[in-house]
Order: structure tokens, then sequence, then C-alpha cells
């Protein structure tokens, strides 16, 4: 008889909840050089310029956002695609899935985590954006909760999902990125022979998803924002395409190193959280 563990279906938020923690300066600065419309300051530039205007503490603004919204989107797409996976597995005599099958769980599952962690996400944008903001425009939310609440009092609960599209569509090119990707990296890296199932392996593997997942998701992620935290510029996702594009098609990748810089660690810390939540407090499987 051998013995294995498997994921619980909440550890994947949790496991994000932890990267977030580790990754949110370098989230604010993704956003605020996504935002903006002129000027060319660069990661190193716009980290200086936060900090001096506004201290340290303001490289954490929108935390409790960010938690949030992991415990929403994150919790939701692991939820579902260790779930789908794990009972697939199962029943195919522990045999992977495929890797197209991978692909379309995560799809689906991250489109759907996508759409159901829309507000917290659109509060984590203007949480991070508000210190670029003249003092008499700023938004001041308390924390993520206040700033659902506000925005559902003050405009309505159709805003609260404005950027839904945007968001969802990111949602499962990164899900794909992330989930599938590391799967396959994972079940090749083990195949070989070469490494065991260890933390060097889940370094590895999550690396190599966290690249895959922000090449894919940078054009969207760049209009995911610029829509979440507009003020009525833009009337809707087309508009919002067609403003961008006039800036150039490098206007799409805006960003994209600090979105890199951010979101590979963020994998490579998820997946190492995760992988030890598993091994540690996951539900054990007798075969």
């Amino acid at each position: 008889m051998t013995e294995k563990r498997m994921s619980r279906w909440y550890f994947g938020g949790l496991a994000s909840c932890g990267a977030a923690c580790c990754t949110h300066p370098l989230d604010l600065v993704k956003v605020h050089l996504q935002t903006q419309q002129k000027g060319r300051l660069g990661m190193v530039g716009m980290a200086s310029h936060v900090v001096r205007t506004d201290g340290v503490l303001a490289l954490y603004n929108g935390l409790s956002a960010s938690l949030c919204r992991q415990m929403s989107y994150s919790l939701t797409r692991f939820a579902i695609y260790e779930t789908v996976r794990d009972m697939l597995g199962s029943s195919n005599q522990g045999n992977p899935m495929p890797f197209y099958q991978k692909v379309l769980l995560g799809a689906f599952g991250g489109f759907t985590g996508g759409f159901i962690g829309t507000p917290a996400d659109m509060v984590n944008v203007r949480m991070q954006n508000d210190v670029k903001l003249p003092p008499e425009l700023r938004r001041n939310y308390r924390h993520a909760v206040d700033g659902l609440f506000r925005v559902f009092r003050e405009e309505g609960v159709r805003k609260l999902f404005s950027g839904a599209t945007m968001a969802s569509s990111r949602g499962a090119l990164v899900t794909v990125g992330q989930l599938a990707c590391y799967d396959q990296a994972k079940q090749l890296v083990l195949s070989s022979g070469v490494m065991g199932d260890n933390i060097l392996t889940h370094f590895l593997s999550s690396f190599i998803a966290g690249g895959c997942a922000t090449f894919l998701c940078q054009p969207l992620d760049v209009m995911k924002t610029r829509l979440m935290n507009s003020k009525g510029e833009y009337s809707g996702v087309i508009h919002c395409l067609r403003v961008t594009a006039k800036e150039g098609p490098l206007a799409f990748y805006k960003g994209l190193v600090p979105a890199g810089i951010r979101l590979i660690p963020h994998t490579v810390l998820t997946f190492i959280f995760l992988e030890q939540l598993k091994n540690n407090f996951g539900i054990v499987i007798i075969s």
C-alpha cells in the first residue's frame, strides 16, 4: 500500500494569501505603471516616487483588498481545478489528465474565479492607485470591506462588476498558465527521473508556470486595470481597447517586467506554500 496526500479545497486560497503578502509592493508598482497615461517612469522610478511621495507603507496600500481578492478569486479557481482534477485522476487509476483537459479545466476555473473576485479586484486596484491621485480626488477607502460597501452604496452593484469581462478572461489565461502549466511541468520533470518530488521540483515547475502566465495575460491585465480604475473615460471594453491601441502595440505590454517580477515570484511562492500545506495537512489517501 502507498500513501499520498491530496490538497484540501481551501489550500489554494491560503497559499495565495501568503504569496500576496510577500509580493504586494510589486503588484502596486505594476498597477501604477499600467495606469500612467504619460511619462516614462520605470519600475524602480515608480517605486521610488511612491515612497518619496507617501512613505514606505504606501507600498502596502490595498493589502486588505488583495487578501480579500485571493480568498475569492484564487480560492475559487484552485478549488474547482484541484477538486475536478483529483476526481478525474482517482477514476482513471491515478493516471494524469491530458494537457488539453488541464487547459480546459484551468480556463473554466479561472473564468469562474475571475468573475467572483471582480469586486475585490476592483477595490484592490483603486486602493493601490489612490496614492497617485491628487488629495481631493482620492477615494480613501479604509479597507477592502469599506471599499466594497462604498462602491455598492455610491455607484451601484453594476459598478462592483466593472471590468468583469476582462477580469474573467484574464483569470482564465492566468489559471491556464499557472495551474495547467505547473501540473504539466511538474509531470515532465518527475517523469524524467532526474529530480524527485521535492521543493526544487516545485520551484522549477512554478517558475515555468509563472513565465507562461505573465506572457499570456499581460494585454488583458492592462485593459482590466484601466477599466477598473476609470472615472468614466471609457464607455466599454471596445472603447478601452481602441484608446489603448492608439498608444501603440507595446501599450498592451506596459508594466510587463514588473508584472513578471511580481507574478513569477507570486506563482513560485503560491505553489511552494500549497505543496507544503498539502504535504503536512492534506487529506491522506491510501491505495
